[in-house]
């Protein structure tokens, strides 16, 4: 039992369950949603130490909510600097990401794939937006599906 009222609010550990698995090269440490912490946003965060060469997420997609996603160099000397290049698709246009920066994503907007093309330093990425639970949109998850098949 929690000794203070808001320790529940405190996530230090990733989401039993959750789809997102840890890897040498990506390590997620929380995800918060409304069935970790009652009445909260979703956010998911991942630390990227190397290049996995796919897509995260791998395919073009949009949703009913606004979304932040934010990458964070880990370059004590110039937290500002990347530490890497992110190529991120944001409706329908390629940007390169060299610099420490939150990208907002207007519901409705396509974007993705996100490629880590160079990992220097580790580069931490963050995802939320205003809403309870982050749904796989229904293309998306029937493409995910395809490709495991296909690996079969």
């Amino acid at each position: 039992m929690a000794k203070n009222r808001y320790d529940k609010n405190i996530v230090s550990e990733p989401k039993p369950g959750d789809r997102h698995k840890d890897t040498d090269l990506v390590k997620f440490p929380f995800y918060v949603d409304e069935e970790v912490v009652p009445g909260a946003y979703y956010l998911m965060a991942a630390s990227f130490m190397g290049t996995t060469g796919q897509g995260s997420p791998p395919f073009e997609h949009s949703h009913d909510f606004d979304e932040y996603l934010i990458f964070l160099g880990t370059n004590q000397k110039d937290p500002r600097d990347l530490g890497g290049e992110v190529e991120l698709w944001l409706g329908g246009e390629k940007h390169i990401i060299t610099k420490s920066c939150a990208v907002f994503i207007p519901a409705g907007t396509k974007h993705a794939p996100i490629y880590f093309k160079r990992i220097d330093t580790p580069i931490w990425y963050l995802a939320t937006g205003p809403t309870p639970k982050y749904p796989v949109p229904p293309d998306i998850q029937r493409k995910i599906q395809e490709a495991q098949k296909e690996k079969r």
